[in-house]
């Protein structure tokens, strides 16, 4: 194959979902209350964090970022899965392709980062009780938010201008549902072996670094709890990081499931339905782990509803 230059690229096809039409449209509503319960869901937590003034916390403040980027993710991919179900077409722009692999990108890593954050907060409010307000002030908070954002958004634009130095073969069929970095550097015909190594080396430090950290901030409040905390408080202690260690658990669980697809050969399907598991779902469900056993946050969902009883 012929090497094609960056600039001669119009569009990357993407997998196709089926050729069935009558389960085009069964998937396309499927997509479709995915993306509507996924924003609206992340949208009352934002809502509702702002709009109650018990919320105005650290923690209920990595939360609404967490929710607000939860959003950006799903922003990101579904639409275009929708507007190519319905157009019948698996095109992308070779423009929006690297959209989309930029904002992708910073939605990952800055919530990889908010779970870091998350439990940091929770480390320092169970193990250093009353340091906690000192350590975990407003303005600290605030610029740990932003310096996850920055790096983030940094990492996506440095990667997403690699990409742009790339040429690309005849053949620019990307095996996913969307346009995900790893995927579209493959298609390369030129070298892209800094691309590869920028690639590992992010994600060795942007991802072992805050999973690192949520390791050892549970390793210590799991030893603080066993040894200073009678059995009553041990089990609130446990309930206030259940929702968290849950949203933990689907992030790089599902995280891990692409990566272990991606590396078996003739895998492109469940690769494919992997990487769907970690822009879809995992977005849906925070919300529903975050309010399910947090009476504080249901609370604030029925005054931002103006009463009705929430159905949780």
């Amino acid at each position: 194959m012929e090497p094609r230059n960056q600039t001669e690229v119009s569009e990357f096809l993407l997998m196709r979902l089926t050729e069935d039409p009558e389960l085009k449209i069964i998937l396309f509503c499927l997509f479709l209350s995915v993306y509507l319960v996924t924003i609206l869901g992340n949208l009352f937590i934002v809502l509702a964090v702002i709009s109650d003034s018990h919320l105005h916390t650290p923690m209920y403040l990595f939360l609404s970022n967490l929710s607000f980027t939860d959003i950006c993710l799903s922003t990101t991919t579904i639409p275009k899965i929708l507007v190519n179900i319905q157009a019948q077409n698996q095109s992308i722009s070779y423009a929006g392709c690297i959209t989309q692999i930029s904002f992708a990108l910073t939605s990952a890593c800055w919530e990889n980062f908010l779970l870091g954050a998350m439990a940091y907060d929770r480390y320092v409010a169970i193990c250093h009780p009353l340091r906690y307000p000192v350590i975990m002030n407003p303005h600290f908070c605030v610029l740990l938010i932003l310096l996850s954002l920055f790096i983030s958004a940094i990492v996506a634009l440095l990667h997403s201008l690699m990409v742009l130095q790339l040429s690309f073969c005849t053949d620019l069929e990307i095996p996913l549902f969307f346009c995900e970095v790893v995927q579209v550097i493959k298609l390369a015909c030129s070298d892209a072996l800094i691309n590869n190594i920028l690639l590992y080396f992010a994600v060795s430090i942007l991802g072992v670094i805050p999973l690192s950290g949520i390791i050892f901030s549970y390793t210590q409040i799991v030893s603080s709890i066993l040894r200073k905390l009678s059995v009553g408080k041990r089990y609130k202690a446990f309930s206030t990081c259940g929702s968290h260690l849950s949203a933990v658990s689907l992030f790089y669980g599902t995280g891990f499931g692409v990566y272990i697809c991606s590396a078996i050969p003739q895998s492109s399907r469940k690769t494919a339905v992997a990487s769907l598991m970690y822009s879809m779902v995992t977005p849906m469900l925070n919300p529903f782990i975050y309010s399910l056993r947090n009476r504080d946050m249901k609370g604030a969902l029925k005054k931002l509803m103006g009463g009705v009883p929430y159905f949780l």
